[in-house]
């Protein structure tokens, strides 16, 4: 035990750390193959195999030619989830309209002329009912 030194040590968090930084990028990549729209079922099929039988190979060709657009398809998808995130928070904090203060607008626009009695009466029915 005492030939293992500092740098051996040192030799083996390395490896360590670059043996779980190969394993990030394998899994960047394939989820990046089966989150691409615009490929074919047997297009992912070929690249996913590809990048199982020959790891080191597969990746590397795989970042060279489809590398800008893994960058491009994460921005797209982090954008969707801001903008579900966005709706979600409008949604909920909006909170529900009371029926009075539906009824109350509606009493507004047929008041100030934008409703006949009539639809007045279809539209109160409609909020009454679905309340």
């Amino acid at each position: 035990m005492d030939d293992y030194t500092l740098l051996d040590g040192f030799l083996t968090m390395l490896y360590f750390f670059l043996w779980i930084l190969w394993f990030i990028l394998l899994f960047k990549i394939i989820s990046d193959i089966f989150r691409d729209d615009e490929l074919g079922g047997w297009g992912k099929a070929g690249w996913t195999v590809f990048v199982c039988v020959l790891p080191f190979l597969g990746c590397f060709v795989y970042l060279i030619a489809r590398g800008r657009g893994m960058g491009e398809r994460d921005v797209r998808q982090l954008r969707a989830q801001e903008q579900a995130f966005r709706s979600y928070v409008q949604e909920t904090a909006a909170g529900p309209v009371s029926t009075g203060d539906e009824l109350s607008k509606l009493a507004a626009l047929r008041d100030h002329g934008d409703l006949t009695p009539a639809e007045y009466e279809r539209a109160k029915t409609k909020v009454l009912a679905s309340h």
